[in-house]
């Protein structure tokens, strides 16, 4: 009987091992399997800037009831005056859906998602006399797991999306009022193209205080010259970009950086390998490291009523020789089921440092204030 029992646990451990040298050798493939849309791409009519004039098309925007942006944790007081800028906020991927390659306006579940992530993730920008995030036909999760055409025509929608939504943000904001750009993940994504497309080069770039590019590589060969603005060096600088992507240790990136390689530079080039921005958010600075003494508040969140409550000196920060952001050990917090594998922190790049990233702004915004 005994023998037996030691005979099921071998089998047990042996096929344990088995699914995780699987699991190892085509987490790629399994991945795509997963997540990547499993229809033929639908083709969809492109809109003008004049459809973001309805207000049903802005998840936050002036004038917008119950705005998600507008919430703040407990203990956080908003600003007597709201700062004199213009927030234009690209909100990350919530559609994980399989049948279709982008999201459609109408779907209840990635729209809920996507005002959720305004929530948490354009909260800490709030405190800005106007702040804008747009819907958009978001491309599928799935989209940058694979180079096929079809990911590239979701893309391409996406951001032609993006794009039009902010030539609408853009007249709509006066011609004297500064603006920070933001976004997160695929929000970053396509907010690297419309720099390139609409600001560099441009008088526009001018009024930029900063751009939070956080969540997506931004490479500084093959994106950052093509920008129009350089890299925040330290945390009183402006006109520049942040940038950051958070790991806890140990941490495997093998599978981020495939997703990297993936796409190419603002400037057409292959981006494998190429160095990309850390800006360490809690000290505000290109590179370096900072203790956990130091960070003012990460968002703890609490998925069961979408709200949350700050964490003081919790979590440390350090750009590390590989360019993601680290967080030391994965963090004693109950931040909810969401962290990717590899000890990849991507959905919480934001919400690890949300105090921080507040105080950045505004301590941005007032040094843009008394420059001018």
């Amino acid at each position: 009987m005994a023998r037996k029992f030691l005979y099921a646990i071998a089998v047990i451990v042996a096929l344990l091992i088995g699914s995780l040298v699987a699991l190892r050798l085509w987490s790629d493939r399994l991945t795509e399997m997963a997540f990547v849309p499993n229809v033929t791409f639908a083709s969809q009519q492109k809109l003008g800037p004049e459809a973001w004039r309805d207000p049903h098309m802005w998840i936050s925007r002036p004038g917008i009831e119950n705005d998600p942006a507008h919430w703040l944790p407990p203990g956080v007081i908003p600003p007597a005056k709201p700062l004199p800028v213009a927030v234009f906020f690209v909100h990350p991927t919530s559609l994980i859906d399989r049948s279709a390659w982008n999201a459609s306006f109408t779907d209840k579940v990635s729209q809920d998602r996507a005002a959720l992530f305004v929530k948490g993730m354009a909260s800490p920008f709030n405190a800005a006399g106007e702040l804008w995030a747009p819907r958009y036909r978001q491309a599928a999760i799935g989209a940058f797991l694979t180079g096929e055409k079809p990911a590239n025509e979701a893309i391409d929608l996406a951001y032609s999306d993006v794009l039009a939504a902010f030539d609408t943000f853009v007249k709509a904001v006066p011609g004297n009022r500064p603006i920070v750009l933001a976004g997160h993940s695929q929000g970053a994504f396509l907010l690297r193209r419309l720099m390139r497309d609409r600001v560099a080069g441009t008088p526009l770039a001018r009024r930029i205080i900063a751009a939070y590019v956080i969540g997506w590589p931004v490479s500084l060969a093959h994106d950052l010259p093509k920008m129009g603005l350089p890299a925040c060096r330290n945390a009183d600088d402006v006109n520049c970009v942040v940038s950051w992507l958070s790991v806890a240790d140990p941490a495997d990136t093998q599978m981020l950086l495939k997703a990297y390689a993936r796409r190419t530079g603002l400037d057409g080039q292959s981006v494998a390998a190429s160095p990309f921005l850390c800006t360490n958010p809690i000290t505000g600075t290109d590179g370096g490291s900072a203790d956990a003494a130091a960070n003012l508040g990460t968002l703890v969140p609490d998925f069961a009523t979408a709200t949350g409550t700050l964490a003081k000196a919790t979590i440390p920060a350090a750009c590390g020789t590989d360019n993601f952001l680290h967080i030391g050990p994965p963090p004693a917090l109950e931040m909810g089921p969401y962290v990717l594998p590899g000890n990849n922190y991507h959905l919480y790049d934001v919400t690890l440092f949300w105090a921080n990233l507040r105080a950045d702004f505004e301590g941005r915004v007032a040094k843009w204030q008394k420059a001018q």
